[in-house]
């Protein structure tokens, strides 16, 4: 596997010092997250590496070989389908591989199973983007602009989406019910984001949302996700 492994230009700037496990290269930011939850959620073995924006690591050949798209998280599987390395990237479609690959944290059912992947196609596709756009207009280079309407237009369709939430939670213990699945490790780092980091609860009246935040609470004291929130470490 070592040899497998060598063959992906990116271990030349992150080499890998246990090169039979699954290699994480991330931050700690809701889409990063997703992925080191997941696998501390499942026991995988894996070896996290940081790649740091502050020196534009992201942009490196050597990671841009495993992610043209140049984000994070990305993943490197020594042994990956039929004992061949994969190279992946994308949040979401990690969180799926590592659900097939360890048979956890995704329904079996056929209908729940898709029922669980809309929920992750709907942080993908409406959380993320919503939230994160909010996080720029109301913490980092969008607040200093004049005209707010950026900033409350992104405001209200978040508002929106976390109201989805609070109804579709209501009487159920996580998305799915009682079952805990890739689709409250893919939304609640996000949500927790929202609220935290970028200090948006007072614009989207989070106090309104009782149920997406006693969602919250208890996805925040698994243990396994407080382990992943602090991966990879800072160097």
């Amino acid at each position: 596997m070592k040899n497998a492994l060598a063959s992906f230009p990116i271990t030349r700037k992150w080499p890998a010092r246990h090169p039979d496990r699954l290699q994480l290269y991330s931050l700690p930011t809701p889409n990063g997250v997703k992925v080191s939850i997941m696998l501390e959620e499942t026991g995988l073995p894996y070896e996290a590496h940081r790649v740091s924006f502050d020196t534009q690591d992201q942009l490196s050949p050597e990671f841009l070989s495993l992610n043209p798209n140049n984000k994070i998280p990305a993943i490197l599987d020594p042994d990956g389908p039929g004992g061949k390395p994969l190279a992946l990237f994308e949040s979401g479609a990690i969180l799926l591989y590592l659900a097939g690959k360890t048979g956890q944290l995704l329904p079996q059912d056929v209908a729940a199973r898709y029922e669980t992947l809309q929920w992750v196609m709907f942080q993908m596709g409406g959380i993320g983007p919503m939230f994160g756009q909010l996080g720029f207009f109301h913490k980092f280079a969008g607040k200093d602009y004049a005209d707010k309407r950026p900033r409350d237009r992104y405001a209200a369709e978040s508002a929106r989406l976390l109201g989805v939430l609070d109804g579709h939670l209501k009487g159920r213990a996580w998305m799915m019910g009682d079952d805990y699945t890739i689709a409250d490790i893919a939304i609640f780092p996000w949500v927790r984001n929202l609220v935290g980091f970028y200090d948006a609860g007072r614009l989207v009246q989070f106090e309104r949302f009782a149920e997406v935040q006693r969602v919250l609470d208890a996805f925040a004291a698994r243990p396994a996700v407080q382990r992943g929130l602090l991966v990879p470490a800072a160097p």
